[in-house]
């Protein structure tokens, strides 16, 4: 082979893994943060993971904050919003969620919290956001979620200070297959 042949070749296969890691860095991109909890990624725990966390008796402020996309014709609000939580132990905030619209609306939600270095203390062991939600015309709804704040939380130096943290949901209009 000569020299332009292996120069074609070489660029060729970079373009094929170039244009490969561009097909796999949205999953590793969600693969890192829901790893490390950055840009605010919360972490998921199971009912076994839960029951193992012991509570500390120091406390800590959770403000909840709910919006909806334009393009989705739904209230969405926390019922309260904040609470004061011990760190370690199970709480529960819950949103309420109505269609305003006169057919059945599919919704996804996003969600982060602030400060971002707080999300991988943030555990949710049920959420209305692990799927997505339908509602019918005119329907309300209470979305419960369960989570914990981990007491390692007060071992970072960055993050022990934190006083408040902020859990924000966004509801966005299922996008449909084909669309």
């Amino acid at each position: 082979m000569n020299r332009n042949a292996r120069t074609a070749v070489s660029v060729g296969m970079l373009a094929v893994g170039m244009l490969a890691l561009g097909y796999a860095s949205v999953p590793l991109y969600r693969i890192f943060c829901q790893v490390t909890g950055f840009n605010g990624t919360t972490q998921r725990v199971d009912e076994a993971q839960a029951a193992t966390v012991i509570p500390t008796g120091k406390q800590i402020s959770i403000r909840f904050d709910g919006n909806v996309d334009p393009d989705l014709p739904w209230n969405f609000r926390p019922e309260q919003t904040t609470d004061r939580v011990t760190i370690g132990a199970r709480d529960m905030a819950v949103f309420l969620a109505k269609n305003t619209s006169d057919h059945p609306v599919t919704g996804v939600a996003s969600f982060n919290v602030e400060p971002e270095y707080t999300g991988k203390y943030f555990n949710k062991i049920q959420c209305f956001c692990f799927s997505e939600q339908t509602l019918q015309p005119g329907e309300e709804v209470r979305m419960p979620v369960l989570y914990y704040v981990d007491p390692e939380l007060l071992k970072d130096d960055d993050a022990k200070a934190v006083e408040q943290i902020t859990l924000s949901y966004t509801f966005h209009r299922k996008v449909e297959e084909g669309s």
